[in-house]
C-alpha cells in the first residue's frame, strides 16, 4: 500500500438537489416507523423544477398522502427553499405515488415458524474506521463534511447572509507515511443570491475553512489552491438547477471514497434493509475494533441473501500482515454479535424514527444521540476486542 499519496474527498450540503431527495424519503421512513415500529417503506423522491414525485412501497399503517405532501413542504422550508425554481409553497407541485409492498417480498422478509426474519434482500455491505481523525473517520470526508455543516447552521439561523441552500465541497489531503500530513486543496461550490459578487462570496466561506480543519493540517495551503465557485456565478441550483433523486450520493454518505460501498443506498429504506442496517453494523464493528487500538484502521464487509437471516460470510482486514489477528476478530464478531437483520436492529434500536437527521453530512463520524440517533458510533463494545 502507498505511505505518500494524496486523496479527495467531496460533501454536498442538505440543499443539493439529490439530499433533498435523501432527507424528504427519510422523513417518510420516520413517519412510518414513528407509527408503527415494525413497518415497512421503500420509498424514492424525485424533484425538479418546482415538482417534487414520491413512489416506493410501505408495509404499515395508513398515512394520508396529504399528511405526507404536508411533511415534505416542511422538509423544503427546513432546508432554506423558497425560491422561484423551487419553494416549500404551492408552486412546488407534489405527488405521492406510494403503494403496499411485494407480498412475495413480505413472505421471503417475514418470520414465521421455526424460520427467523431474512434479509430483505441480497447484497453487500461494507464498514470501516480509522483513527485519522476524533470521529474515527477518514479526515477529507470528515472536514468536507464540517465546513458545509457549519455553513448551513450559520445560514438558517441568519449568521451566514447572502448563501443558498445548494452547496458542494471539496478537499485534498497530502498523506506522508499513511498519516494526514497536510491540506493540498479546498474547493467550496455554494449556491448566493443575485445581490452577492463572487468576491463576497468567497470572502463568506474561508472562515469555515478555517473554522473546519486543524491549523496544523491548514498551515501549508497555498491560496491558489482554494477554490470559491471556480466558475463564477451560481445562483440558479437546488432542483431548479439539478434534477435530484434519493440515493446518488452514496459514497459522500460513507467514507468519501476510502473505503469500499456495497452499492446500496441508505436513504428511504426501513431498517430490515440491510442495504442499511448492517451497513451500519459493519460501521460499528468496524469503529469498536479501531477504538480499541487492535488497529488504525479496519474494513468489515458482511454479506446477505434475500429471506436468509444470517450473513452469508463476514470479512476483516486490520490492514496488516497478520493473518491470525484477521481470524481471531472474525471469531469474536461471531461469537459476540448477532447480526442477522433482527439481531442487528435490536442491538443498535433501528425500529425508531431516527433516520431524516442522517440524510446529509454523512451517515458516520457522528454523534450518538438520545433519542437513539447515530447508535451506530457508538464504542461501547471496545471491551469485546480489547
Amino acid at each position: 500500500m502507498k505511505k505518500n499519496y494524496l486523496f479527495t474527498s467531496e460533501s454536498v450540503s442538505e440543499g443539493h438537489p439529490d439530499k433533498v431527495c435523501d432527507r424528504i424519503s427519510d422523513m417518510v421512513v420516520d413517519t412510518y416507523l414513528g407509527m408503527e415500529p415494525q413497518a415497512r417503506v421503500a420509498c424514492e423522491t424525485l424533484t425538479t423544477t418546482n415538482k417534487v414525485v414520491l413512489a416506493g412501497e410501505t408495509r404499515g399503517p395508513d398515512i394520508n398522502k396529504d399528511e405526507l405532501i404536508s411533511k415534505v413542504r416542511n422538509c423544503i422550508k427546513d432546508i432554506g427553499y423558497d425560491q422561484d425554481g423551487f419553494t416549500y409553497k404551492e408552486a412546488t407541485k407534489i405527488e405521492c405515488h406510494l403503494h403496499s409492498q411485494s407480498a412475495d417480498i413480505a413472505m421471503g422478509v417475514d418470520s414465521s415458524g421455526n424460520k427467523d426474519e431474512g434479509a430483505g434482500d441480497q447484497g453487500i455491505m461494507f464498514g470501516y474506521a480509522c483513527n485519522e481523525t476524533d470521529v474515527l473517520m477518514p479526515a477529507p470526508i470528515h472536514f468536507s463534511h464540517r465546513i458545509l455543516r457549519l455553513m448551513a447552521e450559520d445560514r438558517k439561523s441568519g449568521k451566514l447572509k447572502g448563501i443558498e441552500p445548494d452547496s458542494k465541497s471539496q478537499i485534498t489531503i497530502e498523506y506522508k507515511d499513511g498519516v494526514p500530513a497536510n491540506v493540498k486543496s479546498v474547493v467550496i461550490s455554494t449556491q448566493h443570491s443575485k445581490d452577492v459578487n463572487l468576491s463576497k462570496v468567497k470572502e463568506l466561506c474561508i472562515p469555515y475553512i478555517e473554522k473546519s480543519i486543524p491549523k496544523n493540517l491548514l498551515g501549508q495551503l497555498d491560496e491558489n489552491e482554494i477554490y470559491i465557485n471556480p466558475t463564477g456565478n451560481f445562483v440558479i441550483g437546488g432542483p431548479d438547477g439539478d434534477t435530484g433523486l434519493t440515493g446518488r450520493k452514496i459514497i459522500v454518505d460513507t467514507y468519501g471514497g476510502a473505503a469500499p460501498h456495497g452499492g446500496g443506498a441508505f436513504s428511504g429504506k426501513d431498517p430490515t434493509k440491510v442495504d442499511r442496517s448492517a451497513a451500519y453494523a459493519s460501521r460499528y464493528l468496524a469503529k469498536n475494533i479501531v477504538a480499541s487500538k487492535v488497529s488504525d484502521k479496519c474494513l468489515i464487509q458482511l454479506a446477505y441473501a434475500i429471506g436468509v437471516s444470517k450473513p452469508l460470510s463476514i470479512y476483516v482486514d486490520l490492514f496488516s500482515n497478520d493473518e491470525e489477528k484477521n481470524k481471531h476478530v472474525e471469531k469474536l464478531i461471531k461469537d459476540n454479535f448477532d447480526l442477522s437483520p433482527r439481531g442487528i436492529r435490536e442491538m443498535l434500536g433501528l425500529n425508531k424514527p431516527i433516520y431524516e437527521k442522517s440524510a446529509a453530512y454523512g451517515h458516520f463520524g457522528r454523534e450518538p444521540e438520545s433519542n437513539g440517533a447515530f447508535s451506530w458510533e457508538k464504542t461501547d463494545k471496545v471491551s469485546v476486542f480489547k
